[in-house]
């Protein structure tokens, strides 16, 4: 304990732990706002100012086809990564009798949408994107720009022929279990009434643009988009930058999270004039992006990206450091408690916050290091645990308020912008006229799951999942749920709580789909429905594993509020558990693996 006692020391780490305590308990409850999820507006057919998020492709004409009455063995809803890994490990044991129904017009889910200047992944690529191996594709940086990344997407489809089983520009309305058959049906707003024994639902937690409900909202005269619609028509230029058409445009944007990290930038350097409205400053360290390495590149083995996702998950989750990840910002957090747990002996809990504060520390140091306005710069520095809300990593960032015409405006004391009127917003009790409102405002990641993916579905006694759900998601495996056979879950919240790198979790989880897909189909079997024991048994597991996560998932009773602990609040988020393993992506994968070898598709009703 005396070591512990001299690592806590504000001599020895070069700051004082208990006055950063006091700093993140006192900036938290500022923000903490009493309607929670609820200040964000339902999209919704009703709403002018959000009904263009529902069906209409600024990106593409509307395709026109007749409906479909068809059937098949499985249908997949999304197209996105869950869809084509998910349709990928399908074809790979052996089912080709399958169709993809997605709402954009190509595959790549977000990465379809994502279009806005600056739009990168956060995770290296190598890990990152999916089945580099398997379309003979390496890519261009370390962190790929989403035109690299939509490519890549329609790579895939195209190597495994995916696009002969897609329907495009297609919203599922209803998924409906036919007893009498065992099949499902799959009703759209194509008017399609399709048939299959087997749903994958794939559509991913960042399908559903998340709006801002700010008083007058919808009054704005200018022009406003959200950037998961980026309107270049307006801007001009490309996801590169060239934004001429901001050149004479006075811009306010919304929002200071991950994606608004990413274009401020393009922003900054072209509009006349950004004003930029923060709630909540993002903790933002170095980008170090960089080409890859072609002799690295040539030396790679077979099976070389399964092992890498591998040891990032590792290294992510408290494991050992590998040197290839040892510049990883994903990872500053682990080398720090390392290094800690080395000086010092006792409480892992203890020695991680410590870890967590070093490391905050450090990125708000750069802060300073990079913002020559110190109030700017105060603004601008994150005071919450890392993982409060998600990192970003940007070269560029801090550096756009360096510039005159430029401006950060913290809205922290009123807990958000005030108000939206005709000409623009009022923030601290002032006005800013503006031409464009962006809303940098994401994605639905935690709200309801009847909210997030917006389609009724009915199973056994035509009863609701939503009803089944409402004290708490509840699955066997995260996958498949007691009275909905032949419907398997892959991709939704109980991913996060696997690691940052979302897209290797799915791929775990599309894997076993097939799998067990692939096992009902080869033995004959209609239906398989779980137990209600074996979901059970499945909770129980969940609730001792959830204390297990270190990194991923704030506490509501510690964490600024987010999308990652329900904006502050304990209400539902703590059935989230239900939805979490927290044991981690190695763990989780050797769990799935034993239910496999082991053969008897045990927790199943098999008809």
């Amino acid at each position: 304990m005396a070591k512990l006692d001299q690592t806590r020391s504000k001599t020895s780490l070069g700051f004082d732990p208990n006055e950063l305590s006091q700093r993140y308990e006192k900036e938290r409850e500022k923000r903490i706002r009493p309607d929670a999820e609820a200040q964000y507006l339902q999209i919704s057919n009703d709403s002018p100012f959000s009904n263009k998020y529902l069906e209409e492709d600024p990106y593409s004409k509307k395709l026109e086809r007749a409906p479909l009455k068809d059937e098949r063995e499985v249908i997949i809803v999304g197209g996105g990564w869950v869809g084509m890994l998910t349709a990928t490990r399908l074809i790979q044991n052996g089912i080709r009798d399958l169709r993809i129904v997605e709402s954009g017009s190509d595959f790549g889910g977000t990465w379809y949408w994502n279009r806005y200047p600056g739009a990168q992944c956060d995770i290296e690529s190598y890990s990152y994107l999916p089945l580099l191996e398997e379309t003979g594709y390496m890519p261009k940086l370390r962190f790929s720009y989403a035109a690299e990344i939509y490519e890549h997407a329609q790579r895939i489809g195209k190597h495994f022929d995916l696009y002969k089983d897609a329907v495009f520009q297609t919203w599922v309305t209803e998924l409906r279990w036919l007893a009498e058959d065992s099949m499902w049906l799959v009703s759209t707003n194509r008017g399609d009434e399709m048939r299959a024994r087997h749903i994958c639902l794939g559509t991913g937690p960042v399908n559903r643009p998340r709006l801002p409900g700010i008083p007058g909202v919808e009054k704005f005269k200018g022009h406003s988009f959200h950037t998961c619609r980026w309107d270049y028509e307006y801007t001009g230029g490309d996801s590169e930058g060239g934004l001429i058409g901001l050149a004479d445009k006075t811009v306010g944007i919304i929002g200071t999270g991950a994606t608004a990290v990413q274009c401020i930038p393009a922003l900054g350097e072209w509009a006349k004039q950004l004003y930029v409205f923060q709630r909540t400053p993002s903790s933002v360290d170095a980008r170090n992006n960089a080409e890859t390495d072609q002799r690295w590149a040539a030396s790679l083995k077979p099976g070389w990206q399964k092992e890498r996702q591998k040891k990032f998950g590792e290294a992510f989750l408290g494991g050992s450091i590998d040197p290839a990840f040892i510049d990883d910002g994903w990872t500053r957090l682990t080398r720090n408690l390392l290094d800690l747990t080395k000086k010092a002996e006792g409480e892992i809990d203890d020695l991680m916050q410590l870890a967590d504060f070093k490391t905050m520390e450090e990125i708000r140091n750069l802060v300073d290091d990079t913002v020559k306005n110190p109030e700017t710069a105060g603004k601008l520095k994150a005071y919450y645990n890392q993982f409060c809300k998600r990192p970003t990593f940007n070269d560029f960032y801090l550096n756009t308020f360096n510039r005159s015409n430029v401006e950060l405006i913290d809205v922290s004391s009123s807990q958000g912008v005030e108000a939206i009127n005709e000409k623009g917003i009022i923030a601290n009790g002032k006005g800013y006229k503006l031409d464009c409102i962006i809303y940098a405002s994401g994605f639905e990641i935690t709200s309801s799951y009847e909210r997030r993916l917006g389609i009724p579905i009915f199973g056994i006694d035509n009863k609701s999942i939503y009803e089944h759900w409402q004290e708490g998601m509840r699955t066997m495996h995260g996958l498949m749920v007691s009275g909905f056979p032949n419907l398997y879950l892959c991709g939704g919240g109980f991913v996060f709580q696997l690691g940052a790198n979302y897209a290797h979790g799915i791929d775990v989880q599309a894997g076993h789909i097939a799998y067990t897909i692939s096992q009902l189909c080869n033995r004959g079997i209609k239906s398989a429905n779980v137990s209600i024991d074996a979901e059970e048994r499945w909770i129980a597991d969940q609730l001792q594993a959830s204390g297990s996560g270190i990194f991923l998932g704030g506490s509501p009773d510690t964490c600024t509020p987010g999308y990652y602990n329900q904006e502050g609040t304990a209400k539902r988020y703590r059935n989230v558990k239900r939805e979490t393993y927290g044991k981690g992506v190695g763990a989780y994968i050797k769990l799935l693996r034993q239910w496999r070898e082991d053969g008897d598709l045990k927790g199943l009703d098999l008809d």
